[in-house]
């Protein structure tokens, strides 16, 4: 029997926002019982015509509707995209009224994460904006509470409001030591309140 998993479903372009979902994935497996599952998003094309391969040739691969209604816990990430998640990760979402009308997600713990190029580019309202039609779902929101160190250390990255990270414009920078414990603590704490939930 497969054991149960939280999904981090993310999109990323130029490799920040993966980054960081491989750092979340390490929070979620110090946590014994549960496993992490990485899943992506195709890039949406302009000409309206599938124009990417049905398995990616590197990263994660893509999520199917199943693996988001059979999770215990959803960590979605995005680039920020004028204070939104990207439009990949918003098609994708925008297809899941069947597990909606079925209340497949109701009281499934929810958290999220993304990467902007500038320090105020937008990240809370990003983290909130992808949160909205999760909370549609039924499923219950999940910040970073401030008994994590580095939410008051960080001086750069990293919100109570879920894990962040400030990229750089050219998504050269590397994440600091604060935002990825933030990025673990984040994953971490999905992953025990998505097994007491489940208990």
């Amino acid at each position: 029997m497969e054991k149960p998993y939280v999904l981090i479903l993310y999109y990323s372009r130029s490799g920040a926002t993966a980054a960081m979902a491989r750092a979340i994935t390490e929070g979620v497996e110090l946590i014994e019982g549960i496993v992490a599952k990485i899943r992506t998003v195709p890039s949406v094309s302009p000409d309206h015509q599938a124009s990417v391969a049905p398995i990616p040739e590197t990263g994660a691969i893509y999520c199917e509707l199943d693996e988001l209604k059979q999770c215990v816990g959803l960590i979605l990430g995005s680039p920020t995209r004028f204070g939104q998640m990207a439009s990949p990760l918003k098609h994708f979402i925008d297809g899941t009224g069947a597990l909606w009308s079925t209340g497949a997600l109701i009281d499934k713990p929810v958290a999220t994460f993304t990467s902007t190029a500038s320090l105020h580019g937008g990240q809370e309202a990003t983290l909130f904006n992808m949160a909205i039609p999760m909370i549609h779902h039924g499923m219950v929101y999940c910040g970073i509470p401030f008994s994590e160190d580095a939410l008051y250390n960080t001086r750069s990255g990293g919100t109570p409001y879920g894990a962040s990270h400030v990229s750089g414009s050219e998504a050269s920078r590397e994440m600091t030591a604060d935002e990825l414990e933030l990025c673990k603590a984040l994953g971490n704490r999905i992953a025990r309140l998505s097994l007491r939930l489940i208990k």
